[in-house]
């Protein structure tokens, strides 16, 4: 789940998917939902008074910086809902390339990795889920078991990929 503490939003791209996975779509709605409530509740609570001065209450003004960033977050799930779209198995005659939500299994530099391609917002590099943006994740969607892929980063390193399966 990305960091909402800021509206990562703010850059929308008309028509932009987020590729999420059934689980990941259920997750970003409870949390939408969740937010909703917690808006709720404060906007039902006892809002804070102006004091006798020129100046405003120090709670009034967090409150409404509460609200205000409560109001973002929900504008940007609202916004992924929208735009969500489901990972799903592709069908058995194209399992045999890496699209998104493959499982790879790959050697590099003698050694085997796994992980599962994912959407930017489900993605987790140190649980073995990447993007399907990263440099690693788009060097390999379209491939096929045997096909080896050179990615020059600061080093160049081979993949080779040695297994694709699909849950």
């Amino acid at each position: 789940m990305p960091n909402l503490n800021n509206s990562f939003l703010e850059n929308r791209i008309p028509g932009q998917k987020f590729y999420l996975t059934k689980k990941g779509l259920e997750k970003i709605k409870k949390d939408y939902q969740n937010l909703k409530v917690i808006k709720r509740s404060k906007i039902q609570g006892e809002t804070p008074k102006f004091l006798h001065s020129d100046d405003l209450d120090p709670e009034y003004i967090s409150l409404h910086d509460d609200l205000d960033l409560l109001e973002a977050k929900i504008v940007d799930l609202e916004y992924i809902i929208k735009n969500a779209e489901l990972i799903r198995p592709p069908s058995k005659n194209k399992q045999n390339t890496i699209q998104l939500g493959a499982k790879v299994l790959v050697e590099i530099e003698r050694e085997e990795d796994e992980f599962t391609i994912l959407g930017t917002l489900e993605a987790h590099p140190s649980l073995g889920r990447i993007s399907n943006e990263s440099p690693v994740g788009q060097a390999l969607l379209g491939h096929k078991v045997g096909d080896e892929i050179l990615l020059s980063s600061p080093i160049k390193t081979i993949y080779k990929i040695k297994k694709i399966k699909y849950s």
